[in-house]
C-alpha cells in the first residue's frame, strides 16, 4: 500500500500545483460571479470529479497514452477548450437574464444542479494541466516492489481532487461575495454577465492553443 511519507510528499506537491490559478479556478471564479456562490460551488464538486476521473484513467493506462500521443492530447485539450468557449457564448446571450434570475432567488432543480456538476466535470477532466501533471508525476510516487500499483495510484490520486475541492471552494466563496456588489445594479450585472462569458472564451481560446508545458 501507499507509504505515508509518500502520500504526503505527493499532496504537497498537489498543493503546489493547486495553487497556481489554471482554467478551473478561472471557471470557478467566473461561475461565482454569474451565478452564484452555490451554483459555484456544485460546479467545483464536479471539476473534482472530473479531476478523479483523470487519476482513474492514469490508473488504468490512459495517463500514459495521453503523455506519448500528441494526437490524444490534442483531442482531449480541444474538448474542453470548445465546452469552455460555448459556455462563454450562452453566458454572454443570457448576460440580460442574470438581474431576474438573482432577485427571484429560485431554488435549483434536480436537473439545474446535475448541468451545473457536469460543466465542472467536463472542464475538470478535459484539463491538461492536471492530466499532464498526473501522468508525468504520479507513478513517480508509486511503490512498484508493494504491487497494487492501480490501486496506489488511486489512493494517492485522492490528494487532488480534495486539495482542488478545498481550493477551489475557496475562490468561489471570495467571487460569490463580490456579485453581491454587481446585484444591486442591473448594469452591473449585464456587464457581469458579458465580462464572465468573455474570460470563458478567453479562457478556451488560450487551452486551444496551449502546448504540453
Amino acid at each position: 500500500m501507499v507509504s505515508g511519507g509518500h502520500f504526503l510528499a505527493f499532496a504537497a506537491l498537489t498543493f503546489l500545483m493547486v495553487v497556481v490559478p489554471g482554467p478551473s479556478v478561472l471557471f470557478t471564479i467566473s461561475r461565482a460571479l454569474t451565478a452564484g456562490r452555490r451554483e459555484a460551488l456544485l460546479t467545483v464538486l464536479g471539476n473534482a470529479t472530473g479531476v478523479y476521473a483523470q487519476v482513474v484513467a492514469v490508473a488504468f493506462g490512459l495517463g500514459a497514452i495521453v503523455q506519448s500521443s500528441a494526437a490524444v492530447f490534442t483531442a482531449i485539450k480541444l474538448a474542453g477548450a470548445v465546452y469552455l468557449v460555448y459556455l462563454g457564448v450562452q453566458a454572454i446571450r443570457h448576460r440580460r437574464k442574470l438581474t431576474e434570475v438573482f432577485a427571484s432567488e429560485v431554488r435549483a432543480s434536480s436537473g439545474r444542479l446535475l448541468t451545473l456538476m457536469r460543466d465542472g466535470f467536463v472542464v475538470g477532466f478535459a484539463n491538461p494541466k492536471s492530466i499532464v501533471f498526473l501522468a508525468a508525476i504520479l507513478p513517480q510516487f508509486v511503490d512498484y516492489p508493494a504491487g497494487s500499483v492501480p490501486l496506489q495510484i488511486l489512493v494517492l490520486g485522492i490528494a487532488l481532487p480534495v486539495i482542488a475541492l478545498l481550493s477551489d471552494s475557496a475562490w468561489a466563496l471570495v467571487a460569490g461575495t463580490a456579485r453581491a456588489w454587481f446585484a444591486r445594479s442591473p448594469k452591473r450585472l449585464e456587464l457581469l454577465g458579458g465580462t464572465g462569458g468573455v474570460v470563458m472564451i478567453g479562457l478556451g481560446t488560450s487551452l486551444a492553443v496551449s502546448g504540453r508545458d
